[in-house]
């Protein structure tokens, strides 16, 4: 069961309002004046991890335990302030322990981006930074003046692979080298650079490891589930995001998460922690682990891993999780110490890390020094960040179905805008969200873009009653068109709670069909992260067009009307695949495979053997296109010389297979993005063979009518490459096929991967 403190958070991260929590007082040690002064900690000449073992020396046990919760103590004798570790900026800096909003004027807001959902839409990584260059700027001027504090815990980048999971709509998407390239431009922007020197920005915090993508599924909970996964699936799907982002962008900490994995608790699996992550991913001790909140306590009271509260903190502290989210740590660790099962050297261990990160961040040195201690509220939703937000919202509209009545002609002025988000403000944020400085709905979206615009609801997300359907049809009849807006929101996905069916909930459907009668154009506008079923909307002659928004923030409303007068073109393509509802009849949300069986018909759009509604990268376009190679790609690539050109220049999986160069000409009549997506498939290897995989992807922009743009499409050996049982990632010789784009592709090539097929990755293993 969640504590108070948590279930206090959950009405933030769930709902649309901002919860006042009690301020945390956020202030900076005194090296200048303080008792810290002749410290060490306190001289700049030392590097990082000398600093913070200066102080920690001064720790008794008693503070050194009381320090590993994420709500820190200090040590006042000493002169360090009390700390809290929890602060969000999932898509904006966010309500949270550590985040204080005033109730007006000056830090009473924060730009609130779209989802990642929508961002992973876009798939246009510098995008990605540039959002995460601005949170993370905002969220330096918020810890300037004591709202905020230096860590924040996000990005959540489990792989989104079940459209049941309540928390999607916090992730980029279902394919793990799309994930893992996003990661790292968002870590990018939010740290201030790859392991930047000489100080990190703001720390990010990667989330959840590991395999963890199920809330409460009928009466399986997060809290006590174990999911088992073989290596394989590991290896190749649940963990290279969080390989991207350790290994390669240098994140500064690590969340371990709620769920068993093959029987340990994350937070408790020195296989999680150490082997993978610290021994072979290199998470060195200037970086640090926090649980999930409450994960600590989880690992005892619900999981029954351990006898007693004293084995279940030890296990957790001496396995690598260094922060408590919880107060399990300050409860229990005391026993802990008393018993043996930890001594001083585990508790200093915790410490410095944490407290090497705050070196790293520029907690102890002189503000005058720094650039990121002058940030105040004039840089706070600046012009570029509305513009900014606005622009990542429009890159994210995917545009499933348009049989022509899109882009509105100049005829079209009258509009019916019904449906539950047709006014919708704070549902536009989506979870984990701040108070955003203004929110453009869609019924004042239509209105700025010069329409005669009526509202009318209709009906409820979940509704059932159709007592508002006479006042739909009626607003329907003197427009010129009509607008449904609806889908999911959080009262049907969130933290928590998962569902049990991806069909349109409620009467919404219902509503639809009696719109659909009156015989004048409809467009559906569908929001929500996870996906519904559209089958009934793809198929009727009366529903002419279907975009997706999912929740597209502050600026969504102005967005999704530029797309739909035509003001912009669409060009966001799903990052997600769109099952049929049967779906989730034919497959458990704890079964964590990916490959096909007899009780499971595949997982994501690399192994679903079914026809899916919308596959993974649909997105239609108001314009046609040609893609050609700049030049014709080798039909022949020898492994062998591969490898031996990639030795000595880091990671084989990141070495390159090659760069193919396309050139994008619009053959339509508007100027539009393009983005192109690079698949890989074919009969290498052993069998089950992928239906395809993502290997590349990017987005050209504002290509004009008659047009051409350049792409360049970079592709690793790790992305062409397959795990073995073990965990092992392979180059397999054989046949493979590049398509740009989805269904049959606009262009293709085959190509031969010759020589011995070859080992380029080892998977640590688990203890047996």
């Amino acid at each position: 069961m969640l504590r108070l403190r948590s279930l206090l958070l959950l009405a933030i991260f769930c709902g649309p309002a901002i919860t006042q929590i009690p301020p945390t007082n956020f202030s900076f040690p005194d090296c200048a004046t303080g008792l810290l002064k002749s410290n060490a900690v306190c001289d700049t000449t030392k590097d990082a991890a000398t600093r913070a073992k200066a102080v920690i020396a001064q720790f008794t046990v008693d503070e050194l335990i009381a320090n590993t919760d994420s709500l820190s103590p200090g040590v006042p004798r000493l002169g360090l302030p009390s700390y809290e570790w929890w602060s969000e900026a999932l898509h904006g800096v966010a309500g949270s322990p550590g985040v204080q909003f005033a109730s007006s004027g000056n830090f009473s807001s924060a730009t609130s981006f779209p989802q990642p959902i929508n961002l992973g839409s876009a798939f246009d990584d510098p995008l990605v930074k540039d959002v995460a260059t601005v949170i993370s700027t905002e969220a330096r001027a918020f810890n300037n003046f004591g709202r905020a504090g230096l860590d924040y815990f996000t990005p959540n980048i489990n792989p989104f692979k079940d459209p049941r999971w309540g928390r999607g709509q916090e992730t980029p998407g279902e394919d793990p080298y799309h994930i893992s390239q996003y990661v790292y431009s968002l870590i990018d922007g939010l740290q201030g650079g790859i392991d930047p020197q000489p100080y990190i920005k703001v720390i990010a915090d990667c989330k959840h490891y590991a395999a963890y993508d199920m809330e409460n599924w009928e009466g399986n909970i997060r809290t006590s589930f174990d999911a088992q996964v073989n290596l394989q699936d590991l290896s190749e799907y649940y963990l290279p995001p969080f390989q991207s982002c350790v290994r390669d962008a240098k994140v500064s900490s690590v969340m371990c998460s709620y769920n068993s994995v093959n029987g340990v608790p994350s937070c408790a699996n020195s296989y999680l922690l150490q082997t993978i992550l610290r021994d072979h991913w290199g998470f060195n001790d200037e970086r640090w682990v926090t649980s999930d909140c409450d994960a600590v306590d989880n690992i005892f009271s619900t999981h029954h891993f351990t006898s007693t509260y004293a084995e279940a903190v030890a296990d957790a502290l001496k396995a690598g999780t260094d922060i408590d989210c919880g107060t399990a740590y300050s409860s229990h660790l005391p026993d802990a110490y008393n018993q043996s099962l930890i001594d001083r050297s585990d508790l200093e261990k915790a410490l410095i890390r944490q407290y090497t990160s705050l070196v790293r961040l520029g907690y102890f040195d002189p503000p005058s020094i720094q650039p990121y201690r002058q940030l105040d509220w004039s840089d706070i939703n600046v012009p570029n960040a509305q513009k900014l937000a606005y622009q990542s919202a429009l890159e994210s509209l995917v545009l499933l179905k348009n049989d022509g009545v899109l882009p509105f002609k100049t005829t079209i002025k009258k509009l019916a805008i019904i449906g539950p988000w047709a006014n919708a403000t704070t549902q536009m944020q989506g979870n984990y969200q701040g108070i955003a400085p203004f929110l453009v709905s869609p019924l004042q979206g239509a209105i700025n873009a010069g329409y005669q615009a009526t509202y009318v609801e209709g009906t409820g997300i979940s509704n059932t009653a159709t007592s508002g359907f006479a006042a739909a049809v009626s607003a329907a009849q003197a427009a010129d068109a009509v607008i449904f807006a609806g889908g999911i929101d959080n009262t049907v996905e969130h933290e928590a709670g998962d569902r049990d069916t991806i069909v349109w909930p409620g009467n919404q459907l219902d509503l639809v069909n009696a719109l659909e009668a009156i015989g004048k154009p409809i467009v559906v506008l569908q929001f929500g992260g996870g996906q519904v079923d559209d089958s009934a909307l793809k198929e009727s002659q009366t529903v002419n067009a279907i975009l997706w928004a999912g929740y597209p923030g502050q600026s969504g409303g102005t967005a999704i009307f530029d797309v739909l007068s035509g003001k912009v073109s669409p060009a966001g393509r799903l990052s997600i695949t769109q099952y049929p509802s049967a779906y989730t009849d034919q497959v458990a949300m704890t079964d964590m495979k990916l490959r096909s069986s007899a009780s499971n018909p595949g997982r994501t759009y690399k192994w679903y053997q079914g026809t899916p509604i919308f596959e993974f990268g649909h997105g239609l376009h108001f314009t046609d296109f040609n893609v050609n190679w700049q030049r014709t790609p080798p039909s022949q690539y020898n492994i062998q010389s591969l490898i031996a050109r990639a030795h000595g220049h880091g990671p084989l999986d990141l070495a390159s297979l090659d760069t193919f160069d396309i050139t994008v000409k619009n053959i339509g009549k508007v100027s539009s993005d393009y983005v192109a997506l690079l698949f890989v498939n074919g009969t290498a290897g052993p069998a089950p063979h992928p239906n395809k995989q993502l290997v590349s992807y990017t987005r050209l922009h504002q290509i004009t009518e008659g047009g051409s743009k350049s792409g360049s499409l970079a592709v690793t050996l790790g992305s062409i490459a397959r795990a073995d049982t073990a965990g092992n990632m392979w180059i397999h010789s054989g046949s493979y096929q590049l398509n740009v784009d989805v269904g049959s592709g606009l262009l293709s090539h085959r190509f031969e991967l010759v020589g011995k097929s070859t080992q380029i990755t080892t998977w640590p293993q688990p203890p047996t």
